[in-house]
């Protein structure tokens, strides 16, 4: 990670976990962008006067782990692929610093909205337990013969807006691996702004844009799937890794 990504990030105003849980935006519109490290440079010291960092036990750059599910048939993934807009992702998340972990489930419907879900979980279940799959089968309303399928591991910067109700999530040191593989994704920067309802006079969209950078739609769950699963058809998401590749080359 380029340093001067922590320097600016100490520079912030913090918030802490409790003071963010009225901007928790379980019911959101999200709009991602993919960036590369310099580039978050230039766009965290344009908008550091108008968020605060959320810091807990003085950390403010956090590690995550997270273990995804999904069926036989990859169904979670191939949904995505061949762009159904009512579509499921399950995962199990590890918010290493703090020592908590979730099992949540993310479900997209028609109108660009994201539903999520969660319980807490004492640690990752290879094996689901009768409690992880009543809470899988009650949210969803289906049932599913999920397996563990892959895991991803990243640190996270979060943003929130003084003066809206607004999210900013900076993902980077992306890494994934399954039984038989790793990839790592160097000098690859997620940024994903998590409002009420999509408003572009946001601070960090409009530098995003005075930077030359458009909203891009994309998963880190599919990218791992598609740099691990080699059999999996990834046609339409040709375009994203060509993307991708020239980010972190």
């Amino acid at each position: 990670m380029n340093q001067n990504i922590p320097n600016i990030v100490e520079r912030l105003a913090s918030i802490s976990l409790k003071e963010m849980e009225g901007v928790s935006l379980m019911k959101r519109t999200d709009t991602k962008f993919v960036i590369q490290e310099n580039q978050l440079i230039s766009v965290l010291e344009a908008i550091k006067d108008q968020y605060k960092v959320l810091e807990i036990n003085n950390d403010r750059i956090m590690t995550y782990s997270s273990l995804y599910f999904d069926t036989a048939s990859c169904k979670f993934y191939n949904d995505h692929h061949n762009g159904k807009v009512n579509r499921t992702k399950i995962r199990m998340r590890k918010y290493v610093e703090s020592d908590a972990c979730f099992l949540e489930i993310k479900q997209k419907d028609g109108k660009g909205n994201t539903n999520k879900s969660r319980v807490a979980i004492k640690d990752f279940e290879t094996s689901l337990s009768e409690e992880s799959l009543d809470f899988i089968n009650k949210t969803t309303e289906e049932s599913f013969d999920l397996k563990p399928i892959i895991w991803n591991k990243f640190n996270r910067i979060t943003l929130v807006n003084k003066f809206a109700k607004e999210r900013l999530t900076i993902d980077l040191n992306l890494s994934f691996k399954n039984e038989k593989a790793k990839k790592s994704y160097d000098n690859l920067v997620i940024v994903e702004v998590k409002q009420e309802r999509s408003d572009r006079t946001s601070a960090v969209i409009k530098s995003l844009k005075s930077n030359g950078i458009t909203p891009y739609r994309i998963s880190k769950y599919c990218i791992g799937m598609m740099s691990l699963y080699k059999n999996l058809k990834y046609n339409n998401f040709k375009i994203k890794q060509l993307k991708i590749n020239s980010i972190i080359a």
